[in-house]
């Protein structure tokens, strides 16, 4: 069982501490990421919505958000864009949903600050239907020794400032575990602190089964 707590001050601030980050290209990253979502998107940890108004035309939105305050700013931001999608109380790592029931999972800034990274890839493989996609943008270990070196030494640090977040994980790594990374982009996270600026961006599959030939299962 994952228990989350999220806090109040970190919901209120959540926004204005991005504001300079999201200015600097996050927002136009987020509205290219998320222009391919289609079919039955699930977004996990979908936090005060900053992904809500660039989602394209889509059959069904499912938000899995499972800290409360979070929660409630984003259920105001869905309501202010009249915006339809349904808010799941749920962390990454135990998803209530069925095995291979969503066309597209997003995940931005997310994998960063759930507690159990590899589970929460585990679950979104299962969700996902063979053929589905997952689109990312988070931030992760550098590749740059000496700035790895610099998040590995500040990581519990950073965590206890940033709610849990952990700078220095492998999180492109774990993907490639659970899926097949198709696309990936490397980029700088500006106008936040050096621990965050490595970013890679992309889009990994759930390979569809295949036979002993080697065949896509019909």
């Amino acid at each position: 069982m994952i228990e989350v707590v999220g806090s109040r001050l970190t919901a209120r601030i959540y926004d204005p501490f991005l504001w300079l980050g999201e200015r600097l290209r996050m927002q136009s990253r987020r509205r290219r990421l998320l222009s391919t979502a289609n079919g039955r998107v699930l977004e996990i940890g979908a936090g005060t919505g900053l992904n809500l108004s660039h989602y394209p035309a889509i059959d069904e939105l499912i938000l899995a958000e499972p800290s409360e305050p979070m929660a409630q700013r984003l259920e105001t931001r869905r309501s202010k864009l009249g915006r339809s999608a349904q808010i799941v109380a749920a962390p990454a790592e135990e998803l209530p949903f069925e095995d291979g029931s969503f066309d597209t999972v997003v995940s931005t800034l997310v994998l960063c600050t759930v507690l159990d990274s590899e589970r929460a890839l585990a679950e979104v493989r299962r969700v996902l239907r063979p053929g589905g996609r997952l689109l990312f943008c988070e931030h992760v270990r550098s590749d740059s020794p000496r700035l790895a070196r610099w998040q590995d030494r500040f990581a519990d640090t950073w965590a206890g400032i940033a709610d849990g977040c952990r700078c220095n994980r492998e999180t492109l790594a774990t993907i490639s575990s659970q899926l097949e990374i198709v696309t990936i982009e490397r980029a700088n996270w500006r106008g936040m602190p050096h621990l965050v600026h490595p970013l890679v961006i992309g889009e990994a599959l759930h390979p569809a089964p295949t036979t002993s030939g080697g065949r896509s299962a019909s």
